[in-house]
């Protein structure tokens, strides 16, 4: 994970300059935010607060606002103009609270949340221990977390329509199952199930894509990208190996997606101190229930 380094301002800007078109593009984060949802059977409770981290436009809020009518629900997002945009979602009668914030410093007391929710966000934070470590001190004991991660296969085929052109990086690279689950065995989280679902989707023409990701927010943000901009030969180039990978008249766009829980730890339970003190190895066979589809 040592070489897998977010420019979170690039971040911050792609996100914040995708607000207004962000739900014309947002199709796929859609279908996997009721996939997120279901697990939420897994907790029978009442919450108290619940939080939404990475809110974006704010349509996971709304629903978790109409689930849990009697909780007090907030979303977070590190971008004003995304929450911003939330307001329409946010409903008129008792609505969801908007606060700007990162993943790694909730403004939020210790140990005050109960469901601690985020679609789609994790991957933009390659610091996992000041991630889950957040998640900890926030939860309850027995509170539950619930997230989804783009994994390191997303955009393969992209990711190798460059690679034919330039050694350079290009397109964002995402942590795989491994890494998110031990991390948040590490934190101290417990009971982590994690599965690993893939999707394709097709587009008329690379652009299509290209332009989705733009609309999403969703572009390059790996600090070692090339920051100069690309020549139209490259760029050329790299479209014309693109449209070798045409199935059926159609351009395929691969996005593995990470899902998981787990639960907040018991009172007591000591936290590991970053870089400090001994922190166990796990296998991926101790993710009680963890699955690849």
């Amino acid at each position: 994970m040592s070489d897998y380094q977010v420019d979170t301002h690039r971040v911050r800007a792609n996100f914040s300059h995708a607000a207004s078109s962000y739900e014309q593009h947002d199709a796929l984060q859609r279908e996997v935010q009721q996939q997120l949802l279901e697990r939420l059977d897994f907790y029978p409770q009442q919450p108290e607060r619940v939080i939404d981290v990475g809110a974006g436009t704010g349509r996971g809020s709304a629903q978790l606002r109409k689930r849990y009518a009697k909780a007090q629900v907030i979303a977070v997002d590190a971008a004003l103009p995304m929450l911003r945009a939330a307001k329409t979602h946010a409903g008129w009668l008792k609505p969801f609270l908007r606060v700007c914030g990162e993943a790694t410093a909730l403004p939020l007391p210790d140990h005050s949340v109960d469901v601690l929710h985020s679609n789609l966000c994790f991957q933009w934070i390659d610091d996992l221990p000041a991630l889950f470590g957040e998640c900890v001190r926030v939860l309850k004991p027995g509170g539950m977390l619930l997230f989804s991660s783009f994994g390191p296969d997303t955009l393969r085929e992209l990711r190798a329509a460059w690679a034919s052109v330039d050694q350079h990086s290009h397109v964002s690279r995402f942590l795989d199952m491994h890494d998110l689950g031990d991390a948040m065995i590490n934190a101290g989280l417990r009971d982590p199930v994690l599965d690993v679902d893939r999707y394709t989707l097709t587009y008329s023409e690379p652009k299509a894509l290209l332009r989705e990701l733009k609309g999403l927010g969703a572009t390059h943000a790996d600090r070692g990208r090339e920051r100069g901009l690309t020549g139209k030969h490259h760029f050329q180039h790299m479209l014309a190996a693109y449209e070798a990978m045409r199935v059926d008249g159609r351009i395929p766009a691969t996005w593995e997606v990470v899902t998981a829980h787990a639960w907040g730890p018991p009172p007591g339970q000591s936290r590991r101190a970053k870089g400090g003190g001994e922190i166990a190895s796990f296998s991926l066979d101790s993710l009680r229930g963890s699955r690849r589809r």
